[in-house]
């Protein structure tokens, strides 16, 4: 969990799916097609952040549109950090995060004793569940995965400009 400092979902990616640090990828890693995560309180769902992988964004425009008459409409290519879709996609899986109406979670319930289920709006939680389900039935019916970024090279083999590839 990011509460912790993301070491929650850090540990599960590189139990599972690869190590970042290495890039020694599990065969796992190439089972999962996008990993999506709505993490920033009440408030609706407006669009998506695309993390930079802008080869998604058709397919993202093309499932939000159903959903554009209850606000959702929003595809941007830029990155937003400090939640667990990092971890996902530091070892080359899609991670996604939606983007939703702040509410007074930066200002009021963000990691505090304020996070409380009456701070929660209904219809916020009916259209964000909603939207989550369809992208991630959608997902699921495609012929192939969501497009992915390239792997990224170690962190280690960057430094010294020297590239190993992934091992899967």
């Amino acid at each position: 969990s990011e509460e912790q400092g993301l070491f929650g979902s850090r540990g599960y990616v590189a139990k599972h799916f690869g190590d970042p640090k290495t890039m020694v990828l599990t065969p796992d890693q190439k089972k999962i097609s996008a990993y999506y995560n709505l993490d920033n309180g009440t408030g609706k769902i407006r669009g998506v952040y695309l993390q930079g992988n802008v080869a998604a964004g058709p397919i993202f425009k093309s499932w939000l549109t159903p959903f554009a008459d209850l606000g959702a409409t929003t595809i941007t290519a830029s990155n937003t950090g400090g939640t667990d879709h990092q971890a996902f996609d530091a070892v080359g899986i899609p991670g996604f995060q939606f983007i939703q109406d702040p509410m007074d979670y930066s200002t009021r319930t963000h990691h505090s004793n304020m996070d409380t289920y009456d701070r929660l709006v209904e219809d916020d939680l009916k259209q964000a569940a909603t939207i989550v389900a369809s992208f991630v039935y959608n997902t699921s019916q495609r012929d192939a995965q969501i497009p992915r970024k390239e792997l990224p090279a170690a962190p280690a083999a960057a430094a010294t400009g020297t590239a190993t590839p992934a091992r899967n």
